[in-house]
């Protein structure tokens, strides 16, 4: 699933491009997660607007002189956003298209869990719904290592579930939840609420660090993620742990394992990752 690297990576490769972009039509293939919530002639016209991500949202300001609302995008499960002059007939997966006078910014999404909808603005429905519930950017300077471990010491379940919840921190996916936990030593499955202080801290610098350098590779690429001009992501060369099952730990040796947890696989060292 792209998580918070790819889709910042993806952010940035629309952003300046489309900046100042005039819609000039629109394409609507199978149906997405939800329906697009406006008629699509009634964008024709339109300007859009610095491109804006929260947790794993796009958002596409669109504006006639004054602001108008936008375009709230989730890539889902497999999704990715292509932008390109000109562009391929559409295919099977390809369903969105959003025509400018800068190129067409094209959704593909295979499995279909992705989402193209119109909102009035970021504090009205659907946006204020959807993002209301989102916890804290990990960059953020309001989040701190004490306001991070109160939000662990809410929460009883497994740490590694709490980070893919969201709700701590958005943007810990699989991949980068199970490689700052290995940095920060602490198991999956340890208990948020039993996490102290000093390890909260540690394991906030790293998730900030594992983002970071992710972003700097420009995302993981595990099947289908590319970036808007169609590069995928090299994060996943340098993982540590993450599908190295069986593997030495690079810290101490001990064999890597994996365990399902919620129905997602963890990957971590027996030997150096402490509950």
């Amino acid at each position: 699933m792209p998580e918070l690297p790819e889709v910042e990576v993806t952010r940035r490769g629309i952003d300046r491009p489309l900046r100042d972009a005039t819609v000039l039509g629109v394409r609507l293939g199978k149906p997405l997660r939800w329906p697009l919530g406006v008629k699509p002639e009634a964008l024709l016209g339109t300007m859009i607007g610095p491109v804006a991500r929260r947790g794993k949202y796009l958002w596409l300001p669109l504006h006639r002189g004054n602001p108008a609302g936008g375009l709230l995008l989730h890539l889902g499960m497999s999704g990715s956003l292509s932008l390109a002059t000109p562009v391929p007939p559409a295919g099977a997966h390809d369903h969105f298209d959003l025509e400018t006078s800068r190129g067409t910014l094209r959704l593909t999404d295979p499995r279909r869990f992705g989402a193209v909808v119109w909102s009035e603005s970021l504090d009205a429905d659907p946006a204020a719904r959807l993002l209301g519930a989102l916890g804290p950017e990990p960059f953020d300077p309001a989040l701190t290592p004490e306001s991070f471990h109160a939000a662990l010491q809410r929460r009883r379940a497994p740490i590694k579930a709490v980070l893919l919840s969201g709700a701590a921190v958005v943007g810990a996916g699989n991949i980068y939840a199970c490689e700052a936990l290995h940095a920060a030593g602490i198991h999956p499955g340890a208990r948020s609420d039993r996490i102290s202080r000093p390890r909260a801290a540690k394991l906030l610098e790293a998730v900030r660090a594992t983002l970071a350098r992710a972003l700097e590779l420009g995302g993981s690429t595990l099947r289908d993620f590319h970036d808007a001009q169609g590069v995928a992501g090299g994060f996943q060369l340098e993982a540590r742990v993450y599908g190295r099952a069986g593997q030495p730990c690079p810290r101490c040796g001990v064999l890597l394992q994996r365990r399902v947890q919620g129905q997602r696989a963890s990957y971590f060292c027996p030997g150096c990752q402490r509950r």
